[in-house]
C-alpha cells in the first residue's frame, strides 16, 4: 500500500508517528506499505543567514528520535550558546530561537542550497541521516512564504493602516494575539510541485490529511499549483482529520487562523473549507472527535466518530489506523 500524507508542523508529525507504528503492528495486512510525506515550506525563513524549515524539520526531526518530545519541535538534549552570543551582540531577531543542534541542520541546508542543490535534494540528504522511514518532500522547490496582514495605525510603511509581516513574527512574537486581516502566500502562483508530489498524490492508494493547520499548513500546500487538482482528480481515497475538537484546536492557534478567513472553530466547519470531492472539494471521508459525533454530517463524505487527542504513539496509531480504515471503507 502507498500512502500520500500532507503535513505541517507538530500535528502532522505526531499523526505520522502512529502512521507508521500502526503499520509496523499490522503487517499482516500492510507489509511493505510505503509512506511519502508532503511537507508544508511555506513556514520557512531566513535568519542570520541560514534558511530555517520548521515543518520539514519537524517531521524529520520527529519521525527520526531527535525532537524534543515535550515542545513537538526543536532537537532534544538542546543548548543554546550561539543564541547567548546573538544576544550579546544585540543581533535581531530574538524572539525566534535556534538551538545550537538545530542551527547545524539549517548551515548544512543553506550551505547546499547555495551550492546549487534543490531543497528536495538536500531533504534527502538531512533524511539520509535522520533515516524518519518515510519519503519527506518539499511541496516545492522554489521559495513560498505566508505572510500575515495585520492593522498596524502606525505604520510608516501603508498608507491605509495595514501591514504585511511574516507568518513566524504573527506566530512566534505576537502569538496570533494581533488579529490577522488576511494570508498572502508569496510565491506560491509562480512555484511548481516539488519533483515526486504530483506522483506521489495520484499513483497513491490512499491521501490523507492529518490534524494539521488547515488554513497555513494543509492550506498552503494547497496554493501550489496542480496540487489540490491532483487531489481532486487522483482515483485513490481521500481522507482527512480533524483538527478541532469541541469547538478548539488540539494544539496551537488555528481558531486565530480559521477566524480570518471566515470559518468557523468546529469540525463541520473545517470539513465545509475543505470540501466534498463529490462537489469539486477535496475529501471523500473525514474523521471527527466522539465530542463532535452529534454534528451533522458533511454532505458527499463519509463522516466517522472515534477519540482524536494524540495522547501518545498507541492513540495516535488508533487515530491513523482509523483514517486508513475509512479510506479502505470508502474505496471498496
Amino acid at each position: 500500500m502507498n500512502i500520500t500524507a500532507l503535513a505541517g508542523g507538530i500535528g502532522g508529525a505526531r499523526f505520522l508517528v502512529g502512521l507508521l507504528h500502526h503499520l509496523s503492528v499490522r503487517r499482516d495486512k500492510y507489509a511493505g506499505a510505503k509512506v511519502t510525506v508532503v511537507g508544508n515550506t511555506a513556514d520557512d525563513i531566513t535568519l542570520y543567514g541560514l534558511r530555517v524549515c520548521p515543518d520539514l524539520d519537524t517531521v524529520m526531526y520527529t519521525l527520526g528520535g531527535g525532537i524534543h518530545d515535550e515542545q513537538g519541535w526543536g532537537r532534544a538534549h538542546e543548548t543554546f550558546t550561539v543564541r547567548e552570543e546573538f544576544a550579546a551582540y544585540e543581533v535581531a531577531p530574538d524572539w525566534f530561537t535556534l538551538g545550537d543542534r538545530d542551527i547545524a541542520t539549517h548551515i548544512v541546508r543553506t550551505q547546499m542550497l547555495r551550492s546549487g542543490w534543490s531543497l528536495t535534494d538536500v531533504t534527502a540528504a538531512l533524511c539520509a541521516r535522520w533515516e524518519p522511514g518515510v519519503t519527506l518532500l518539499p511541496m516545492s522547490n522554489e521559495p513560498v512564504e505566508t505572510h500575515v496582514v495585520i492593522n498596524d495605525p502606525d505604520s510608516a510603511e501603508s498608507s491605509d493602516g495595514k501591514r504585511a509581516i511574516h507568518f513566524q513574527e504573527w506566530w512566534v512574537r505576537l502569538q496570533a494575539s494581533v488579529p490577522a486581516q488576511e494570508f498572502v502566500f508569496l510565491g506560491a502562483d509562480q512555484a511548481k510541485p516539488a519533483p515526486g508530489v504530483l506522483e506521489a498524490i495520484s499513483d497513491c492508494d490512499a491521501v490523507l490529511l492529518p490534524p494539521s493547520n488547515p488554513v497555513v499548513s494543509i492550506g498552503a500546500i494547497l496554493q501550489v499549483p496542480g496540487v489540490a487538482d491532483a487531489i481532486r482528480t487522483t482515483a485513490a481515497p481521500v481522507v482527512g482529520v480533524s483538527p478541532i475538537i469541541s469547538g478548539a484546536p488540539v494544539r496551537g492557534m488555528a481558531d486565530a487562523c480559521l477566524r480570518a478567513i471566515g470559518v468557523q472553530t468546529n469540525a463541520q466547519s473545517v470539513a465545509a473549507h475543505y470540501g466534498a470531492r463529490l462537489g469539486g472539494g477535496l475529501l471523500d471521508g473525514w474523521l471527527v472527535d466522539e465530542q463532535d459525533a452529534s454534528l451533522a454530517a458533511s454532505p458527499g463524505m463519509v463522516t466517522r466518530a472515534r477519540p482524536l487527542l494524540m495522547i501518545d504513539t498507541e492513540t495516535s496509531a488508533a487515530i491513523a489506523g482509523a483514517a486508513l480504515d475509512l479510506a479502505v471503507e470508502i474505496k471498496a
